[in-house]
């Protein structure tokens, strides 16, 4: 689904990724670890169009899609959300999903649009609240809201940029049960992710980066007990 080959960028004289390579099967959810400034977030950029890359070359579903912008893969069935909630606020609740449906690969409009817009509200839990004011969300109603933008589309692949970050136990397990639901329908899932407890239970395969670089990649217990990434996260005293 996703082939990634020696994917590097830089900003100036900073490497932020360095000569990356992954791939990813079709129906597998996969994580992408690391500790802070290792890089992950910008691949997500750069698999998704957000950001140039410098060198090297991403696949997606067959496509080279690097150099095109965010828009063209979009319509290609990759579909992602960002470590920060972007909602547009002046639109109600369900307008900010039937917005997406525009940019897919098969465009949708009108009646089937409020349709397919319901649906997707209706899948993250947040059913009958369509006409409502997005400032009427708290945060896990919000993140709900980006995963909904997110899925309305069907996408063939998913991107998912700290998803779950600042949510409280609680809501942790019920983010937990939606990507597990996804994952149960077949999606192909690549996310980002701090929280262990999500990875171990969502990811049955983990890519790890330090300092831009890939350091593992493998069976996510395997790979978290790798000396180099206990290394990379915890320091060599730990290891």
């Amino acid at each position: 689904m996703l082939k990634v080959v020696n994917l590097t960028k830089r900003f100036g004289g900073l490497v932020a990724v360095n000569g990356v390579d992954f791939d990813v099967e079709q129906g597998e959810v996969v994580g992408l670890l690391g500790p802070n400034g290792s890089g992950k977030s910008t691949v997500m950029n750069l698999i998704s169009g957000a950001l140039p890359r410098t060198l090297g070359e991403i696949d997606f579903d067959g496509q080279r899609i690097d150099g095109k912008p965010p828009h063209r893969i979009a319509k290609l069935g990759l579909s992602r959300t960002f470590q920060l909630v972007r909602l547009t606020p002046s639109l109600k609740i369900r307008d900010n999903v039937i917005l997406p449906l525009a940019f897919g690969a098969f465009p949708v409009f009108g009646s089937e649009a409020v349709k397919r817009a319901d649906a997707a509200l209706e899948q993250v839990g947040l059913a009958g609240r369509g006409d409502g004011p997005v400032q009427d969300l708290n945060y896990i109603d919000q993140k709900r809201l980006e995963l909904a933008r997110a899925i309305v589309t069907n996408p063939k692949m998913l991107l998912l940029d700290e998803w779950m970050a600042g949510l409280n136990p609680t809501e942790l397990r019920t983010a937990m049960d939606l990507i597990a639901g996804l994952r149960d329908s077949g999606m192909t899932i690549l996310l980002v992710e701090h929280i262990m407890e999500a990875v171990r239970a969502l990811c049955p395969r983990c890519i790890v980066m330090s300092a831009g670089t890939k350091i593992a990649d493998g069976p996510t217990e395997t790979v978290l007990a790798d000396a180099d990434v206990i290394e990379a996260y915890l320091g060599k005293a730990h290891v």
